[in-house]
């Protein structure tokens, strides 16, 4: 198992305070200067030591100076080596032989690019999603992958390719989770997928959602085919299973109420009639029997 830079705390203290020893340290410069200019020899040394001396902490202290901004780090260096991370922000002040690399830790989002995959039944299917995302370890951001940005984008789009290979685009079955209709279920899943791809790089997935999804245009044409087949069969079992039911109360309530009584061969022909009366799509013309002597 690799060894990960973690994100430490780096030295960093109130730059306020060592703004007021800067504007003092230029202060006393431009009081050496103004007595080296009218004073005798010996004090005119004098001050002007003291000038040479202000003049080097000051050129010392300056350099240590940074100013943050909210959602800004800066990431410490010395000769290489990474002695921690700045994070608090306002005027700060770190040692100035340090060298400071702005990191953003603000949340930032993209949509990957649409891309063609087969579903886990091989159908082509174009799919994109939205990844909403932050750095939360500098270093492992800085330090352990070569562009963080471009980290996420490939390692999302891969992620999402792998993800959308493991289940069908639709399914007739409730209890089976498919692309199409269990979109909060797959969401939680892509982010899953995708985390565990960059907790390497020092990033947090904050959100993550399939943007577009949609049969390939090869066979979109047979697939809405199919399912207007699959509808068309749906209604026609609920119509049937509402028939079966319409009648079977009917001729319970007639011969509950003795309001006729069947032989089988007649019971059989009106179970028929009701069924072709309740299932067709088109008007039914009645058709009543009488018997002329």
């Amino acid at each position: 198992m690799n060894d990960f830079i973690k994100e430490k705390k780096g030295f960093a203290t109130s730059g306020w305070i060592v703004l007021i020893i800067i504007l003092g340290l230029g202060v006393v410069l431009l009081v050496s200067h103004f007595k080296f200019s009218n004073s005798e020899l010996d004090y005119v040394r004098s001050m002007g030591t003291v000038g040479v001396v202000c003049f080097i902490i000051f050129i010392l202290l300056a350099p240590g100076l940074v100013v943050l901004q909210p959602n800004q780090t800066k990431v410490l260096l010395f000769f290489g080596h990474y002695v921690g991370t700045i994070k608090t922000h306002g005027l700060r002040w770190t040692i100035p032989f340090f060298t400071k690399r702005t990191v953003s830790t603000k949340i930032r989002n993209f949509e990957t690019t649409k891309s063609k995959v087969n579903d886990n039944q091989g159908n082509p299917i174009q799919v994109a999603g939205i990844i909403v995302w932050r750095i939360v370890d500098t270093a492992k951001a800085l330090f352990e992958v070569n562009d963080c940005t471009h980290f996420v984008h490939v390692q999302s789009e891969a992620a999402l390719r792998n993800l959308v290979m493991k289940f069908p685009y639709d399914s007739p079955d409730d209890s089976i989770i498919s692309l199409i209709t269990h979109t909060e279920e797959i969401s939680e899943l892509l982010k899953e997928e995708v985390q565990s791809r960059l907790n390497m790089a020092g990033v947090e997935i904050i959100e993550t959602r399939i943007s577009h999804l949609a049969y390939a245009a090869e066979i979109a044409v047979s697939m809405l085919k199919r399912q207007q087949a699959s509808a068309i069969i749906d209604a026609r079992k609920k119509i049937v299973d509402g028939a079966v039911g319409m009648v079977e109360s009917a001729l319970t309530t007639i011969e509950a109420k003795d309001l006729a009584v069947f032989n089988p061969d007649r019971k059989a022909q009106l179970v028929s009639n009701l069924l072709v009366v309740l299932c067709s799509e088109q008007s039914v013309q009645p058709t009543i029997e009488t018997n002329i002597s």
